[in-house]
């Protein structure tokens, strides 16, 4: 599956528009390492817990993504654009959400 934020993929035609689709992902934070990114921050530094969440988290929407386009027939998902917010009481949860749209792909 080729995933692109760009509106085309260069070498390819597009024969058919099949929709917006759209994965999320929704990760818990851990209290602990929460206290430990907290104490972290205070010391300055990278939040490496963190960094493997939010990588996770992506990962696990742009799979959701592709499995929703691979549904549609898709080969490509096109204009991709991804989003992170923190939602929950205090900011407990992040969720990052990966949209574009699924495409079928012709050569030249």
């Amino acid at each position: 599956m080729i995933v692109t934020t760009t509106p085309n993929v260069e070498g390819k035609k597009i024969v058919a528009y099949l929709g917006v689709v759209a994965g999320e992902a929704i990760l818990g934070a851990n209290v602990f390492r929460d206290i430990f990114a907290g104490l972290r921050d205070i010391v300055g530094g990278r939040s490496a817990a963190y960094e493997r969440e939010l990588e996770r988290a992506r990962n696990l929407a742009f799979e959701d993504l592709e499995d929703k386009a691979r549904a549609l027939g898709a080969d490509a998902i096109i204009g991709v654009d991804i989003d992170y917010e923190v939602v929950g009481a205090g900011g407990s949860m992040l969720m990052v959400s990966a949209s574009g749209t699924a495409v079928r792909l012709s050569d030249l």
